[in-house]
């Protein structure tokens, strides 16, 4: 029986295709879906078209009863439809599966295909970017006169959906279009699937962010770190080093385009001059703090302003220096002897040359006395000078202490907002979609 079928539509088919192709038939219709499968740079799909050919009719009376066939679909007339933004030479669906005819001329043909379609890719939000890839299905060959397309279903079927490790699908609407093209009068018709798909961050997360923020967060550690253990530009410079080797790591991974600078190149190159500042601001940190009277002159608003303001604001105690720790010791000369002309530094040249001196307290001083005393005079005021001089290398400390509290909560606060500003762009992009 179905040799006797084939027999008598296969002849029928053959003049069908020619009829078609003189454009002498009225237009048919051919309905169309897509069902996905594979979500990636090359799309598996399953196309079902749908149409009714009148020349493939037959009574199943006289056959039998038969009232459906499956024929190969290179025998019969088809539909050439193809992806217009195809990113490889191919256009044409393989012709290998069969066709399902029913007696009334239905046919029904669901081809699987792979396709490769050219996709924008806008990578301003990665790794949180949302892309919207489009498929354009239409005839190549037949105008609207010829072949009218119908969309079945408002939506890409995604029941056979394979989960990629990589994208999300958040929908995939289809739509129909009738476009009269410059190049012709006529218009075509065709049908383009609209793929909102969301890349997965959870990879570049913890590979490339987390261990980036870690890093800036590392910078503000800096500040923290005394000045006194010589450590801060070495610190500062590791973290530099450590920063260069992972952006060397992770280049390859972030998408190479001159278009736009993604998301995670505008971080880490916050993060690089992030970590720059901190070491510029180190140095300048660590010239302050080792300042003396004989190289720079404290001037009165650095006293006003970092020694009596900030401190009062940032809620800052100075450090005791060991010698207010430490009780002061008591004058070695009593009232009586201190005013005496031998102490003073205008005692007569008699008293100074051993004669003795009208002042009856200074005349019984022998001559060794009189050198002992002035030389604990000279080691009292040299102790004196040193003391001042280390007052004021204390002030240009505390100067140095309060400049990197102060870059100590701006750090903490750029690297907050820092980050968080740039990680909420993404995620009220996605809100508006």
């Amino acid at each position: 029986l179905r040799r006797a079928v084939l027999g008598v539509l296969l002849p029928a088919a053959s003049k069908h295709f020619l009829h078609r192709r003189s454009g002498a038939l009225s237009a048919s219709r051919a309905p169309q879906s897509c069902q996905l499968s594979l979500p990636s740079a090359a799309a598996a799909e399953q196309q079902r078209f749908i149409w009714n050919d009148y020349k493939l009719r037959w009574n199943p009376v006289d056959y039998g009863g038969a009232e459906f066939i499956r024929v190969p679909s290179g025998q019969i007339w088809k539909p050439d439809i193809v992806l217009y933004n195809n990113a490889v030479g191919d256009f044409q669906v393989d012709d290998k599966t069969k066709a399902l005819l029913k007696y009334t001329g239905d046919v029904t043909w669901i081809p699987p295909a792979i396709f490769k379609s050219s996709c924008k890719i806008d990578v301003t939000y990665f790794p949180f970017d949302y892309q919207n890839c489009t498929m354009k299905f239409g005839s190549w060959s037949y105008d609207k006169a010829k072949i009218d397309l119908v969309l079945i279903g408002s939506t890409m079927n995604l029941k056979d959906y394979w989960e990629s490790g990589e994208w999300a699908i958040i929908k995939a609407p289809g739509y129909k279009h009738d476009i009269k093209y410059n190049c012709c009068e006529e218009i075509y018709p065709d049908i383009t699937y609209s793929l909102y798909i969301r890349r997965l961050p959870l990879f570049y997360t913890i590979n490339m962010i987390i261990p980036c923020l870690l890093i800036s967060f590392l910078t503000v550690l800096v500040f923290y770190l005394p000045s006194d253990c010589g450590e801060k530009v070495t610190l500062c410079i590791s973290v530099l080093l450590s920063l260069t080797v992972f952006l060397l790591v992770i280049t390859e991974t972030i998408p190479s385009t001159s278009l736009v600078i993604p998301l995670i190149g505008e971080y880490l190159l916050f993060t690089m001059i992030f970590v720059t500042l901190s070491i510029v601001i180190t140095v300048f940190v660590l010239n302050v703090h080792y300042r003396t009277p004989k190289t720079h002159t404290m001037p009165v608003w650095v006293r006003t302003i970092f020694l009596n303001l900030l401190p009062r604001i940032m809620f800052m105690t100075r450090p005791a220096s060991d010698e207010e720790n430490n009780q002061k010791p008591k004058p070695f000369y009593t009232t009586e002897f201190s005013n005496l002309n031998c102490f003073n530094s205008s005692e007569t040249k008699c008293c100074k040359d051993g004669f003795v001196c009208q002042d009856t307290a200074c005349s019984f001083l022998s001559p060794e006395m009189r050198d002992a005393i002035e030389s604990v005079k000279y080691i009292a005021e040299n102790m004196k000078m040193q003391n001042e001089a280390k007052e004021i290398q204390d002030d240009w400390k505390y100067v140095a202490m309060v400049i990197d509290r102060i870059f100590l909560w701006v750090f903490i606060l750029v690297c907050i907002l820092g980050t968080a500003g740039l990680f909420l762009q993404p995620l009220m992009a996605g809100d508006e979609m």
